[in-house]
């Protein structure tokens, strides 16, 4: 087994109605706890405060998802993913919690297009209200047959995360419902 750790897709990349690339290695820590209780270590660890329900915050170390009322993706780079998770144990030492590097478990992939044609591409594969969908907040959700995870971090770009394991049908997923000619004209 090789130490060295890649990508899912080695940076893959597709234009059509929105460009598309696969982010690399990117830095996912999950935590589970009272999140009530937890904010404090979260702040101190990640710089970020506690995100409102379906929102996503920006830290100084990293940004912090809300994923369920019992679970935060900490999203951070690659190298610190085994740091931060270590300092969230040792700061919610005493309280029932699990903080985790999931990291190399995770895709991560970069869309980037004009604002409505974006939205048009991710609502062909998900069942989430992409009309709703602010800057700034997380959907967990289905993109076809896997799970998976949206946000926008502006109007022009949005994030998706999945299972490494589905990553390369998700990346088609998306590639195929951004292939020009193919514009719904919806949002």
């Amino acid at each position: 087994m090789s130490e060295i750790a890649v990508s899912a897709l080695s940076g893959a990349e597709a234009s059509g109605l929105v460009t598309l690339r696969e982010m690399g290695l990117q830095g996912m820590v999950t935590l589970r706890a009272d999140l009530s209780k937890a904010a404090s270590a979260v702040k101190t660890v990640t710089g970020a405060d506690m995100p409102d329900r379906r929102a996503i915050r920006a830290g100084k170390a990293a940004s912090v998802a809300w994923m369920s009322p019992d679970e935060l993706l900490i999203l951070c780079d690659h190298a610190s993913a085994d740091g931060i998770a270590a300092e969230l144990t040792e700061a919610l030492k005493g309280q029932h919690h699990l903080a985790v590097n999931v990291s190399d478990a995770r895709a991560m992939f970069s869309l980037s297009g004009e604002a409505g044609v974006l939205k048009d591409v991710l609502a062909k594969i998900t069942p989430a209200d992409m009309a709703a969908l602010a800057p700034g907040e997380m959907r967990r959700t289905r993109l076809q047959q896997a799970a998976g995870a949206i946000w926008l971090e502006s109007e022009i770009e949005a994030r998706v995360v999945c299972f490494r394991s589905v990553a390369r049908y998700v990346f088609d997923l998306i590639a195929i419902s951004a292939r020009d000619g193919g514009a719904v004209g919806y949002h």
